[in-house]
Order: C-alpha cells, then sequence, then structure tokens
C-alpha cells in the first residue's frame, strides 16, 4: 500500500519551500498525502488501542483544534470546544506548544492542568509536520484542582454546565509521568521513521513527474482560492492550454477542473475543523463562487452534503 503512494507523497514534499505560506500549503498537501498511507493507518491505529490517547499528525500552521472528534477525544475538551472563549484558549495552547516543538518534542499544561504535546517530524532543515497527543492527565483529578479550573472557566466567560464539565473532568484519561513520556518516545521513533521515509521518497521520486506539472500542482495550491482558469495555470508554466490539460491529466489522473475542486473540497474540510467557523465562509474562503456549486462539489467529491460531514465529524465527544 505504501508503495502506492509514494509518488504522491514525494511530491508534496518536493513542494515545501522556505516561504511560510508555502510552506504551510505544502505541509498540508504532504500529511494528506501520507495519512493515505498503509504505514500510517497501521501505527494510528496501534497508538490509539494502546495508549487510549488522541492522535494526529497535523500540518505545519494548521488553524484548528487538534483532536477535534478523535476517537479519544477528552471529553472535558470536547465541551470546551463548543465555547468561543474557551475554544480560543485552547488553540492559543495548541499554537505555542508547536512553536515550542519546532526542533524538539515539548509538552505544555493548559488551564485544567491537562497537557498537550508535539513531536516535530523534519526532513533535515525543514519542518514538514507535527504528531500530536495530549489531553491526559499525570495525576489523579482532585476536587480543589477543578475547583481552579472553574474559576478559570468564568473568568473567560464561558458559558457551561458546570455538573456535566465536573463529571467530563473526572472522566479524563490519566496517566503517570513515566508512562507518558515512553509515550512520547514512541511519537519520536515514529517521527524520525516518516522522516527517514520522506527522505527515501523524495530521492526516488525527484524525477517523477514533469517540471511543469509540479510548478502546476503549487501554482494552484497558492491560488485555489482565487478565480483561477486553466488557461492561466497553463501560461504560469509556460505551456499552451491544449498541451497543459493533455499532460496534467495524463499526470494526475484528473481533469483540471476535478483537481482544482478536490484541492478546495479539502480546505474546507480543514477550515470546517474549526467548530465556530461557518460553512458558508469556508466555501468562500477556498474559492468556491457560490454555495450552489459548493454544495454540489463538495457531495460529489467527499460523498455527502457539508452540513452532515460537519455534524459527523463534531459529534464525537460531545
Amino acid at each position: 500500500m505504501l508503495v502506492i503512494h509514494c509518488a504522491k507523497i514525494a511530491e508534496s514534499y518536493r513542494q515545501i519551500t522556505m516561504s511560510s505560506d508555502q510552506t504551510a500549503q505544502s505541509s498540508r498537501a504532504f500529511v494528506e498525502q501520507l495519512k493515505r498511507s498503509q504505514i500510517y493507518r497501521d501505527y494510528e491505529q496501534a497508538f490509539r488501542e494502546t495508549t487510549g490517547l488522541p492522535f494526529r499528525l497535523r500540518a505545519v500552521e494548521a488553524f484548528d483544534l487538534t483532536h477535534r472528534g478523535d476517537p479519544n477525544e477528552n471529553p472535558f475538551c470536547a465541551l470546551m470546544a463548543q465555547s468561543n472563549q474557551s475554544c480560543s484558549a485552547c488553540l492559543l495552547l495548541q499554537k505555542r506548544v508547536e512553536e515550542e516543538a519546532r526542533l524538539e518534542p515539548k509538552t505544555l499544561k493548559c488551564f485544567a492542568g491537562l497537557c498537550d504535546s508535539a513531536v516535530p517530524v523534519r526532513v533535515g532543515e525543514n519542518l514538514i509536520a507535527f504528531l500530536q497527543t495530549g489531553q491526559v492527565l499525570l495525576h489523579k483529578p482532585t476536587v480543589a484542582q477543578f475547583a481552579k479550573t472553574t474559576r478559570a472557566i468564568l473568568k473567560f466567560g464561558t458559558i457551561v454546565d458546570l455538573k456535566r464539565l465536573e463529571e467530563a473532568y473526572f472522566q479524563s484519561r490519566v496517566v503517570t509521568p513515566k508512562q507518558y513520556e515512553s509515550i512520547l518516545r514512541l511519537l519520536e521513533i515514529f517521527a524520525q521513521h516518516l522522516s527517514s521515509l520522506s527522505n527515501q521518497l523524495s530521492v526516488r521520486e525527484a524525477n517523477a513527474e514533469s517540471p511543469s506539472i509540479n510548478r502546476a500542482r503549487v501554482y494552484i495550491a497558492d491560488r485555489h482560492a482565487d478565480d483561477l482558469s486553466l488557461g492561466e495555470v497553463a501560461k504560469a508554466v509556460n505551456m499552451s492550454a491544449f498541451y497543459f490539460c493533455k499532460m496534467f491529466k495524463q499526470a494526475t489522473g484528473m481533469t483540471f477542473t476535478d483537481y482544482l475542486a478536490r484541492v478546495r473540497v479539502e480546505k474546507v474540510k480543514n477550515l470546517m475543523l474549526n467548530p465556530h467557523k461557518r460553512i458558508s465562509e469556508a466555501a468562500f474562503e477556498a474559492g468556491f463562487q457560490s454555495l450552489s456549486q459548493f454544495n454540489r462539489v463538495f457531495r460529489k467529491v467527499a460523498g455527502e452534503a457539508p452540513t452532515v460531514y460537519r455534524d459527523r465529524i463534531h459529534a464525537v465527544g460531545v
């Protein structure tokens, strides 16, 4: 299964550049391709079943709640995600964790005492993604600690059912510091494996695709939110529209229109991980010109309506 995805994963990796915006775009493409590989899926399943903790391979500069919708999402965190104020606090913590984990693994505690951790996946000097877990306590929750947490929540101005929140808090997964250290070591080993694999794939597939098609992919990734046309992309890579159309279909297995639609749908999916992002906002931000067009294309690509997709990914743990 891994071999099947080699070309696509390597192509995504080669797109990573020094530009922050392009790095984020390329990281998302790399992560989405890698998630489809058998080695990743096997590890993801084994990690969740063994530790009981959430797990995610996360793109650089992704703006969403890391473990929202994960089968092992902490019920307390799921409730907190429903409030704008506490959701913002969680997003800020994730930002801090990632900023401090660019060179080495990092663990930080949130206001409720829960740990969140990020392990960098690097290829040479390039940061390409993070492996993340957390939403875990390193000691049994206490009444005093929950009281302190409650005071912080009230300061946020969060409106929440405190009885339900207390029940969820005391259901939090608890591991010892030594156990958690071992769990993070597993992530480090897997991150090193992914890094080594990425290097091998990039060398193996360096000449697998036409440079012009590769540039076209990058151009589309950077400008998918614009009113992009086949002629514009063909001109950007110095090819005639007719020849570009033929070569692009041959390289990707899709027409330009279908490829662009899939890029935009994946962008919308990423945006909708933020529970406070409206579907219409996500659609227009990704480049769709109308909601009717968006709904039609999303259903065709994802196999379900955007509202159904959103309800499904946010249903777990709520």
